[in-house]
């Protein structure tokens, strides 16, 4: 993301900032490494290269089946845990494999999802209103033939930062019953006026929106970062790929808070209580692609990579994750 930088990739499925992923997590044979996002298993694979073992998460069943054959070459260093990352801390106390050395998470829709039109995610290719990683709970067109104008034009901006909302929610509830994946794309661009030579297509914002919303996107980073910092080891590291800006300043934010370089509040916000001590190094600089890597790979053009090193400190309560 942003979405866009997904939605017109046709391509492979690539991981992106592949290299600088694997560099920053310090891989050592033997070790044990989470993919909070298992995908098309690009990271995993990678990481299993350099001689870890890989607990794969994905809450999407489609990803977990397709990764089965890396499973069977894997030679026992790799377990595929079909669930979200949120539940990672549980799974893998479960499994006796709790502390990690590393903790990978690739956020988002991936361009596998993108490129099935049966799934809903993409505005470009004609299919169901679906939009559910995990394929179970209300998928879109329950959604959007049910919710009031006011909660769509909510969604609409809070997700997809979507500055005209209530004129889009307007159209969508006026052009119900909505089925199919171009209905609600061409309703969107009516609405706001789309021609075909813009550059951006204003569908982008709203596909997100709704994807976000429907899948608990944002909560589920939130959980996933503070279980990945329980999961831990001291010294583990912790590697976020976002693609929006919204999951960018949440991580930022997570990292700032964690490695004690958040300013320690203020008359607007004063401080609840103590300061907890850092659980996590002040973070790497974040990195983006290369012009090279957004050539051969357009998905990438939107990314962020931020890496961090987790200190011995205890890790934080649930609270601090906005």
């Amino acid at each position: 993301m942003p979405v866009e930088g997904r939605e017109i990739v046709s391509a492979p499925h690539i991981p992106v900032l592949l290299d600088e992923v694997v560099d920053g997590l310090a891989i050592v044979p033997g070790e044990r490494h989470v993919d909070a996002t298992f995908g098309a298993g690009g990271y995993t694979d990678a990481i299993l290269e350099r001689g870890a073992e890989v607990a794969a998460f994905d809450r999407d069943p489609h990803a977990i089946e397709g990764g089965q054959t890396l499973v069977a070459e894997a030679g026992g260093r790799l377990i595929l845990i079909e669930a979200p990352f949120s539940q990672m801390e549980g799974e893998l106390t479960r499994r006796g494999l709790v502390p990690v050395d590393g903790v990978t998470m690739d956020i988002g829709v991936s361009s596998m999802q993108i490129d099935q039109a049966e799934r809903g995610f993409s505005f470009q290719n004609d299919g169901p209103l679906d939009m559910r990683m995990s394929q179970e709970g209300v998928t879109a067109e329950e959604w959007l033939n049910t919710a009031d104008e006011e909660e769509i034009a909510n969604v609409l901006f809070n997700f997809g930062e979507e500055p005209k909302s209530r004129r889009v929610a307007r159209a969508i509830v006026s052009a119900r019953p909505l089925k199919r994946t171009s209905e609600l794309a061409n309703v969107v661009r009516k609405s706001l006026n789309h021609k075909h030579y813009d550059k951006k297509d204003p569908a982008t914002r709203t596909f997100q929106a709704i994807r976000i919303h429907l899948n608990r996107e944002l909560d589920e980073l939130a959980e996933g970062l503070a279980a990945a910092e329980r999961v831990l080891k001291p010294g583990g590291r912790l590697a976020v790929v976002t693609f929006h800006s919204l999951e960018d300043r949440m991580v930022k934010r997570f990292l700032r808070e964690r490695s004690g370089s958040e300013p320690a509040g203020s008359r607007h916000r004063p401080m609840a209580g103590p300061r907890a001590e850092p659980s996590f190094e002040t973070p790497a600089k974040a990195v983006r692609p290369g012009e090279e890597e957004v050539a051969r790979n357009p998905r990438a053009r939107s990314a962020t990579l931020r890496v961090a090193r987790r200190t011995a400190a205890a890790p934080w309560g649930s609270e601090g994750v906005n």
